[in-house]
């Protein structure tokens, strides 16, 4: 067996020892009481105390036997014991500890018989108990003094009060007996063998309420008001906090201070607390003791606006802003994490006592700048989980951004943060924005915000293949829907918006671009059409140099899309402009983007799904375009016929030529109406349609789908219907008839779909007949 296993089984053998005994002996004290025995009970209450000198025994049980003893001395005083002798009686007890248990017993009811001062005799013992300098027995000594005085202190309104200053004597007594308690408990650390001073710390941990009970009681006394507190209370127990030395005791005592005595005492003698702060240990967490008055005092604002003219009259944000200052600079190796807490809790505070005053805010982010001056960007998670923190204080309080870009500096904590928080503090931002609907109307503030997002918009320094794509799709969707909050009623204004946004996005690079282009794109088209609406008060010119200044702005930021490249997008991007210029009635502008769509057509987009798509766009766009010029829309026109006739794919092909018969007929009567060329463009159609089912029949012995000659015959009926001349019921019967030859032939394959499309097609003339009017005299030729 080792010496250590030893010793504790010694210490195991003599607690069971002191247990049995006390138990024993408070039997045998049990029966004196009932047979009214004083002089046995005096001896086995003294024995049963005798076994607290075993410093593991737990004192509970025999302070619960010594309040059933002080009941008895209470009886005896009455059947005409006197409370003198029986004082004098308890003090020849043979030890020290148990004759003083039996002292503070007996002073008890000596108090309550009122035949002394309650003061002379709580001075009497008080005194009395530095006899046990036995750090842990002494602390429970004065524990149990605490506890049988704390109802008959000498205060104002109590039964005990005497002729004057009694308040004063009560707390006198109490600071005495908590200065005492508090260097018993520091000494505690000092009992016993090095090895084993981190148990004799946790047991000091769960002790450490016996003294914090002393400040719950001076709390408690009704005489204390501010003039005592501020000129006797206060400082002497920070004088006890600081001259003690003790880590432990230090930070506990400091936040019983703060948690037990009222905030207006706080607050009027914030310099006296505050002084006391740089004098603690430096490993004393001085950040929480601060952060706990902070919230202290802000509560009490928010708890009556009628508290708030005191704030200003002891001016408590530049104590409190300066006190931290000194802590900080006593503290020199304080971490980042526990120096931004300081400004963080100091920030809470000046947004609930002082929300008016910006000034304050800006000046406590500007000395956290100060502090953190020269340390570069901050690395260790809790310190920037702290700036994260008094990031967003502001953003909470006042649920607008707007609010928060007035602090000029508030960018220059943000620069402390690494790239990855600080992509999180910006979408912080962001979505503070977006849950209060905020509108940013201000170039200024817009560009002050965008700064602040720059961990969003761009990539850092060699670090352009580690991004997550699905990261960056996330954040760039934010700043997508954030684009849409700036807006100003005043187009220049606007304008001068729209190419801040460019400025910045344009830097995000291929991964980003794809993502925040388009929705820039549509809020500068947004803006034209606000500007199409001013042209019909008059202000034309005005107008139209503004419009091409935007149509400017978006041809540079789809060609810096282009340039990526994603051919795609910026092909429905140019078209989209093209449609806005169309509108605003600017056909150089329209022409040119609409060349940009060409080129990109021509250029990059080589895959055959993406061709047939393009096409299609381009001629539903140029379909819809009126602003064109005969030369112009002939040009264009030509284009996009050719670029379908040298699609891959036959069906798409076909598809793609018959689309472009509407380029030569517009729905308004005054647009291009081109029936011959219509025909001739269907005819095409045809024939690539014939070509596909002959391939067919080449290739796998069979013909193919006639779906595409229905899709023609649809096509020949809306002409048919828009009254081109060139369609006639000849040629409409003709492609019927051939359709279901196509169907009927030995080689054709059963295709459930193009039935049942042609049962539809054949339905809808047979609708159109029995319609009446007009439409029905143009359909009834038709035999079906």
């Amino acid at each position: 067996m080792t010496a250590d296993g030893g010793v504790a089984e010694d210490e195991e053998k003599w607690l069971a020892a002191g247990i049995t005994g006390l138990q024993q002996n408070a039997f045998y004290m049990h029966r004196a009481l009932d047979s009214n025995n004083l002089k046995d009970a005096l001896k086995y209450s003294a024995q049963m105390l005798s076994e607290l000198r075993t410093s593991r025994l737990s004192p509970t049980k025999a302070f619960d036997e010594l309040r059933r003893l002080e009941i008895f001395f209470l009886e005896e005083t009455r059947r005409g014991c006197s409370i003198i002798d029986l004082y004098e009686l308890v003090q020849h007890a043979g030890n020290i500890l148990p004759r003083l248990y039996l002292l503070c017993t007996v002073g008890s009811v000596y108090i309550k018989s009122k035949e002394a001062p309650a003061k002379d005799i709580l001075k009497d013992l008080v005194e009395m108990c530095r006899g046990v300098q036995h750090p842990l027995r002494g602390l429970f000594l004065r524990s149990y003094l605490s506890q049988v005085s704390r109802d008959k202190l000498p205060d104002i309104g109590s039964e005990y009060e005497g002729d004057a200053d009694t308040v004063m004597d009560a707390v006198e007594f109490v600071l005495q007996n908590f200065t005492e308690m508090n260097k018993l408990w520091v000494r505690m650390q000092y009992q016993g063998p090095a090895g084993k001073k981190e148990r004799r710390e946790k047991e000091r941990s769960e002790l450490r309420d016996l003294v914090g009970k002393n400040l719950h009681v001076l709390s408690q006394i009704e005489g204390v008001d501010l003039d005592i507190y501020r000129e006797t209370l206060l400082s002497r127990v920070l004088e006890q906090v600081v001259n003690c030395k003790d880590e432990l005791a230090q930070y506990y005592l400091m936040d019983c201070i703060i948690q037990v005595f009222p905030d207006e005492y706080h607050l009027q003698t914030l310099d006296v607390l505050l002084g006391a702060c740089p004098q603690l240990q430096p490993s004393v967490d001085i950040k929480m003791v601060l952060s706990r008055l902070m919230e202290r005092l802000s509560n009490y604002a928010a708890s009556s606006a009628g508290v708030l003219p005191e704030f200003l009259q002891v001016d408590a944000f530049t104590k409190l802003n300066g006190a931290i200052g000194k802590v900080i600079g006593a503290q020199a190796d304080m971490p980042v994490a526990g120096v931004v807490a300081l400004y963080s809790s100091l920030l809470m505070f000046t947004l609930h006592v002082h929300p008016d005053r910006m000034d304050y805010a800006d000046q406590v982010l500007g000395s956290c700048v100060d502090k953190l001056s020269g340390i570069g960007k901050v690395e260790d998670s809790q310190a920037t989980k702290q700036i994260v923190a008094l990031l967003s204080s502001p953003l909470d309080k006042y649920n607008d951004v707007n609010t928060a870009l007035k602090l000029t500096n508030y960018p220059r904590v943000m620069e402390y943060l690494d790239l990855e928080t600080n992509k999180v503090m910006a979408s912080i931002i962001i979505r503070s924005i977006l849950k209060n609907n905020t509108v940013i109307s201000s170039s200024n503030k817009v560009e002050a915000l965008f700064q602040l997002l720059k961990g969003l918009l761009q990539d850092a320094d060699g670090d352009h293949d580690e991004v997550d794509e699905e990261d960056i799709k996330e954040d760039q969707n934010s700043i997508s829907r954030l684009i849409q909050m700036l807006h100003n009623d005043d187009p220049v204004q606007m304008f001068k918006i729209l190419n801040i946004v460019k400025n910045n996005i344009l830097t995000g690079g291929v991964k980003r671009l794809p993502h925040t282009v388009p929705p820039l794109v549509f809020s500068s088209l947004k803006l034209v059409r606000r500007l199409q609406s001013r042209m019909e008060s008059g202000a034309e010119e005005e107008v139209v140099s503004e419009t091409q200044k935007i149509f400017q702005l978006l041809n540079q930021i789809i060609e810096a899309l282009s340039n990526i490249p994603v051919p795609e997008l910026s092909l429905r991007l140019y078209l989209q402009c093209a449609e806005a210029a169309n509108d605003s009635d600017l056909e150089p502008v329209a022409y040119e983007f609409f060349t940009q769509a060409y080129i990109l057509y021509e250029e990059e987009i080589s895959d055959s799904r993406a061709q047939v798509t393009a096409i299609h766009l381009i001629i539903g766009t140029l379909q819809r375009m009126h602003v064109f010029g005969v030369e112009n829309r002939d040009t264009l026109t030509h284009k996009a016929t050719g670029y379908s006739a040298k699609l891959l794919k036959k069906p798409d092909k076909c598809r793609a030529v018959y689309a472009c018969s509407h380029l030569f007929w517009a729905s308004d009567p005054d647009g291009v109406r081109d029936g011959e060329r219509v025909l001739l463009c269907l005819k095409r159609a045809l024939k690539i349609a014939d070509a596909a089912q002959h391939m067919a029949n080449v290739t796998r012995g069979s013909s193919g789908s006639v779906t595409l000659f229905i899709e023609i015959l649809n096509k020949y009926l809306y002409f048919f219907e828009k009254g081109n001349p060139q369609i006639t019921v000849t040629t409409i019967q003709d492609l019927i008839a051939l359709i279901t030859t196509e169907m009927q032939s030995d080689s054709a394959i059963p295709d459930p779909a193009a039935n049942s499309f042609l049962a539809r097609t054949m339905q809808y003339i047979q609708f159109q007949k029995q319609k009446g009017g007009s439409i029905s005299e143009k359909y009834e030729p038709l035999q079906v």
